[in-house]
């Protein structure tokens, strides 16, 4: 098979979870470790960094890649769900893997006496190439949860878990304790964790599983608290202030949404504990990793303005707590702009919950990708109607956008958000 064979054969021959949903979901990580036992276990030879996460560990992965490739250190990352291209979930120093590596290494492990998934199958070809490559360090984003992850059997320098939201409940729990410590299921023997935010039900979660571990534990809001100050065309300036010394340092940073201001003291707490590791990271090369994000790790999708007059955002937000970020930052930066949001969702997302967090005045699109867990865009349309919204129905994301650059006039705001999977189909971007 050559490339586009191969990843057509990975798309529509294994269960994939962003496809399909629960049913590709497998609690149980016996498929990874056979699949890397095969292969010569690859993620033993590499040093890594393990993120977790209900929001957020995207950007924390990426953030802490871009610092550690610009610090000098040949520096792997592995993130999921890709926009574009399937290589987008596997690089190193920000270039993806290359197409030869992908056909070589599904030739090489097919045929199996296992059923993998998708993910299993992935994150295994990230850490051969990994491997293969001889990364210095590579970041490692979880799929979905954290201790029946098909990542966690990484054994990383540094755990890091990003805060704890209400999201895939069907899998992980119904309440932010069980979510907790399915993500805590990452922290591992004798190895330092940072958690990102806490809550009262949470905190206790991560400290009694670290106790259990044996392993340091690190609470970056006890460490620092960001601020988030203006933007300035493609930056945005954050103030950290250290909680125990009072010392204060201004970050400008091409991730420009607020809500990175609690990814960053995330960041910065994690990037303090890998320096008392020996892993040596000057005050320049985090300051010139923080402002070149987008340009060093090719992230996308976080309140990434991709046109002007009028303004149109892409972001990726897809839950209650995402979208709540969001819509806040929304009415912060546009409070007097018309402003025009084209939504899609998947079926698993409770969207009555969400869909309350809109602006009751905003002009609709609602759509759906082209994917069996999409939520088909009438019967959006029908719930956000029971919310208060109006607007029209697409099937597709394009002429959704078509039709609002129809509507918008040039100090009005153009939103495009709900999915990954939205995004990924956008011809303009």
């Amino acid at each position: 098979m050559n490339y586009r064979e191969t990843v057509a054969f990975l798309y529509d021959k294994l269960p994939m979870f962003t496809r399909i949903g629960a049913k590709a979901y497998k609690k149980d990580i016996g498929n990874t470790r056979y699949l890397c036992e095969k292969i010569g276990s690859p993620e033993t030879r590499f040093k890594s960094i393990h993120v977790a996460g209900t929001n957020g560990k995207g950007s924390t992965s990426h953030m802490l890649a871009a610092v550690l490739q610009t610090a000098g250190y040949k520096t792997g990352l592995f993130t999921s769900p890709h926009i574009h291209d399937f290589r987008e979930r596997i690089r190193i120093n920000g270039e993806m893997i290359p197409e030869s590596f992908v056909v070589d290494f599904v030739e090489k492990i097919f045929p199996l006496e296992i059923e993998p998934s998708f993910f299993e199958i992935t994150a295994a070809m990230a850490f051969d190439y990994f491997s293969a490559e001889q990364v210095d360090i590579a970041v490692i984003e979880t799929g979905l949860g954290g201790r029946l992850d098909s990542t966690n059997i990484v054994s990383p320098i540094l755990s890091v878990i990003t805060n704890i939201g209400m999201d895939h409940m069907d899998l992980l729990g119904d309440s932010l304790e069980k979510i907790a410590w399915e993500k805590a299921g990452i922290i591992k023997r004798n190895t330092p964790a940072i958690i990102g935010e806490t809550t009262a039900v949470t905190r206790p979660v991560f400290q009694d599983k670290a106790e259990a571990e044996s392993s340091p534990l690190y609470m970056a809001e006890d460490h620092f608290v960001v601020t988030a100050g203006e933007q300035v065309s493609q930056h945005r300036t954050f103030v950290a202030t250290d909680r125990h010394s009072g010392a204060e340092k201004q970050y400008s940073l091409d991730l420009t949404g607020v809500y990175q201001q609690k990814n960053l003291a995330t960041v910065l707490t994690a990037l303090h504990q890998l320096g008392k590791q020996g892993i040596r990271i000057s005050d320049i090369a985090i300051e010139k990793g923080l402002a070149n994000v987008r340009h060093l790790t090719g992230i996308k999708g976080r309140w990434q303005m991709i046109a002007s007059k009028p303004d149109i955002i892409l972001d990726v937000g897809h839950n209650r707590d995402g979208i709540k970020a969001l819509m806040d930052q929304l009415e912060t930066e546009y409070p007097k702009a018309t402003k025009h949001i084209i939504i899609g969702f998947v079926r698993d997302k409770d969207v009555t919950d969400i869909l309350k967090l809109f602006p009751s005045d905003a002009n609709y699109y609602f759509t759906n990708a082209h994917m069996p867990r999409a939520l088909p865009h009438g019967e959006l349309q029908l719930s956000a109607a029971k919310a208060g919204l109006r607007g029209k129905s697409f099937d597709d994301v394009n002429q959704a956008l078509a039709e609002a650059r129809g509507n918008a006039k040039a100090d009005d705001v153009m939103l495009v958000c709900g999915s990954f999977f939205i995004l990924s189909e956008l011809k303009d971007r």
